[in-house]
């Protein structure tokens, strides 16, 4: 028997998925203190993934896991997107692809 070890967090229907394949999936479920750091490395394999590929699919990936932390801690996404249009207004967003080079401070006089 081949057998394939990832011993990584995983969506949710993916052991269905694998299970329809003919294979069988052994899974567990992490404890609440194992979730976060499991989440933590999911969402660094995804944008990892995405800065090879640059494809929506690995983008989409990256955002489902935000859901993830973001239902395991207790916000609602309202709450985080509420934050990042808070923030966009009062900061603005990344459209215009600006670099601050350095911040110059005036000798006072």
């Amino acid at each position: 028997m081949k057998i394939i070890h990832h011993d990584k967090l995983v969506r949710d229907r993916i052991p269905e998925i694998v299970e329809r394949s003919g294979r069988e999936a052994v899974t567990e479920v992490y404890t609440e203190e194992e979730l976060a750091g499991a989440l933590d490395a999911k969402l660094m394999e995804e944008v990892r993934e995405y800065q090879e590929s640059r494809s929506p699919e690995e983008l989409a990936d990256i955002l489902e896991v935000l859901h993830g932390i973001a239902f395991h801690t207790g916000l609602k996404w309202e709450t985080v997107e509420d934050e990042r249009k808070r923030k966009r207004d009062e900061r603005g967003g990344f459209e215009e692809g600006i670099r601050l080079v350095e911040v110059r401070i005036p000798d006072p006089s």
